[in-house]
């Protein structure tokens, strides 16, 4: 069995926002944000972290993971691999319009669109009870942009899993289980 994660100064989480370009509603379809989704599921497996929350906004992400190496590599990871598979949709389906508003003069590796802008905004958790207010955080966020009654109404984050009520066919499984609590 994988090894367990628990919460302290050695072994912190780290909570991400990671906003779209110019705050542009990238994330409005279904499809895309399945696409972004299936990105973070291949970030997760190819940066060798854990996802413990999540929560696709139509502008922007959070997500909470655990940092086995640095914060600036699960970054590197989740940005690239999910900026790079949702530019390739809007490619593949000729959202020209979507694509020139993430135009900008090329860069150094020769890129053409970027979906994220560019600051991090990365917060350590070093402890469980800022590890649970970021997770309420992310799964109400839905709630709060009146775009649903309940978390758990909203199909992009993490919410059913950690209120023990999944679908079959949840867009991202995340690794909650896999959090060593302390015993109070």
């Amino acid at each position: 069995m994988s090894p367990r994660f628990q919460v302290s100064r050695d072994s912190q989480a780290l909570y991400i926002t990671i906003i779209a370009k110019d705050r542009l509603p990238v994330f409005q379809t279904d499809a895309i944000k399945l696409i972004t989704c299936q990105a973070l599921g291949e970030a997760r497996t190819s940066g060798k972290f854990l996802v413990f929350a999540y929560v696709i906004m139509p502008d922007h992400l959070h997500l909470i993971t655990d940092c086995p190496n640095s914060s600036a590599e699960v970054l590197r990871y989740v940005k690239g691999l999910t900026g790079r598979r949702v530019i390739d949709y809007l490619k593949e389906h000729n959202y020209q319009t979507s694509l020139a508003k993430l135009r900008h003069a090329d860069w150094k590796r020769k890129h053409s669109y970027s979906l994220w802008q560019q600051e991090k905004n990365l917060f350590s958790i070093f402890s469980e009870a800022a590890f649970m207010q970021k997770v309420n955080y992310i799964h109400l966020n839905p709630v709060r942009a009146d775009m649903v009654e309940k978390a758990t109404d909203y199909r992009w984050s993490s919410a059913r899993i950690w209120q023990r009520i999944p679908r079959d066919n949840e867009p991202l499984q995340v690794d909650h289980d896999r959090i060593n609590w302390r015993r109070a």
